[in-house]
């Protein structure tokens, strides 16, 4: 049997290959710490838990509209009132099976034959691979290290070309953690705008940023990148509910109702019980998101100090999201390995701590560490590290 070309190109996801390689150490009896996981370890708030059953046993357990129960979408309407003071229309909100989802409708939606898309590195993992599906080109524009690995408008005009359709923006980003200011936002929106290229703004962490740092998205700098660009959210990361698989989109009524019609075709629609759920997280409010995001900041406190004084190690101090991107090139070097990817297997397999290698966000003299676990752990896996660096240095 021959198996389509779209899917003989793609990358397996390297977060997942490498929690499945923790979990099968596990299996087998040892004392492994995983970092891998992008996923926060507490539980879904009980409210939200509550909402959900609730809605089973009134009975919603149908069919519900393609693009999201319309309570749904009035919930994410409020919601972008009051956090980015920007107001959408129902028929502007589609509501998919997780904010992956969501994105994979958007470039099927958007996307033919040879356009490109203007991806910043370090990126997210399914970005290109998302593109490469709906057979668009990722065009790679590197964000600099020394830039907190942010792109400047400069570099993004660089790339653009007649055939250049869309610009990732993720702020805070995955795996680096960086946050783009007003101004640098405003910057890159004038060059989207002149251009006439779509900002898809991925925004997932925007509720986790620490050290009195504040997200802005780039939709409510001005009325016009408002209608440049389509956001991406949901509600895995800032209510810890990864499992329950409720992302959405909002922008251009055109675009969004290509996503819905798309959806229409491959979901039917997000699980029902979990829209309920979703409207207890976006109605209620009984302080667990901010309690999470406090325990993410005192981790990444904690922790990063620790990690920046072991050997060989340097690391952009992150502003959101739950990962540490730390550049461990010289570290590899000093312990005599070829490249970072060996370094990351050397641990797994020696101190039994899983750590992804950033080649698979595009930056291979890095790692990504999560610090979306407990305390505890976080140290003893940075003491793990710091032996093996030790050990190989001798």
């Amino acid at each position: 049997m021959n198996l389509a070309k779209r899917v003989l190109t793609l990358t397996p996801s390297t977060t997942l290959a490498i929690t499945a390689k923790a979990k099968e150490l596990k299996e087998q009896g040892h004392d492994v710490i995983g970092l891998g996981a992008g996923e926060p370890d507490f539980n879904t708030p009980q409210y939200i838990i509550d909402a959900a059953i609730r809605s089973m046993e009134e009975g919603h357990t149908k069919y519900t509209p393609s693009g999201g129960l319309p309570k749904l979408k009035e919930a994410i309407i409020e919601k972008f009132k009051k956090d980015q003071g920007i107001t959408y229309k129902p028929n502007e909100v589609m509501v998919g099976t997780g904010a992956k989802h969501v994105l994979y409708t958007l470039f099927q939606a958007l996307l033919d034959d040879g356009d490109e898309v203007i991806i910043p590195t370090p990126y997210w993992v399914s970005y290109p691979e998302q593109v490469k599906l709906a057979g668009g080109e990722p065009v790679y524009v590197e964000g600099l290290e020394s830039n907190e690995f942010k792109v400047t408008a400069e570099q993004l005009e660089s790339v653009i070309t007649n055939k250049t359709k869309a610009f990732i923006l993720n702020s805070p980003s995955n795996p680096t953690g960086s946050m783009y200011s007003n101004e640098e936002l405003a910057q890159l929106g004038e060059v989207c705008i002149k251009h006439d290229v779509l900002i898809v703004s991925d925004e997932i962490y925007e509720k986790l940023v620490y050290d009195g740092a504040s997200h802005t998205s780039i939709a409510e700098l001005s009325e016009a990148l408002k209608l440049q660009t389509i956001i991406v959210n949901g509600v895995s990361k800032s209510h810890s509910m990864t499992g329950w698989r409720i992302g959405y989109a909002a922008g251009d009524a055109k675009v969004i109702n290509a996503m819905t019609n798309l959806a229409s075709h491959s979901t039917s629609n997000p699980t029902t019980n979990a829209q309920y759920g979703t409207i207890a997280a976006y109605t209620e409010d009984d302080g667990s998101v901010e309690t999470m995001r406090q325990a993410f900041e005192e981790r990444l406190n904690k922790v990063y100090e620790k990690l920046i004084a072991i050997p060989g190690v340097s690391c952009v101090k992150p502003k959101g999201a739950f990962y540490l991107f730390p550049n461990v090139s010289e570290a590899a070097r000093i312990t005599g390995f070829n490249d970072v990817d060996e370094w990351v297997a050397a641990i797994l397999e020696e101190e039994k701590v899983a750590l992804v290698p950033g080649s698979g966000f595009g930056a291979p003299e890095n790692v990504r560490l999560s610090y979306a676990t407990s305390l505890d752990l976080l140290e003893s896996a940075l003491e793990r590290i710091e032996r093996f660096i030790r050990s190989k240095t001798k």
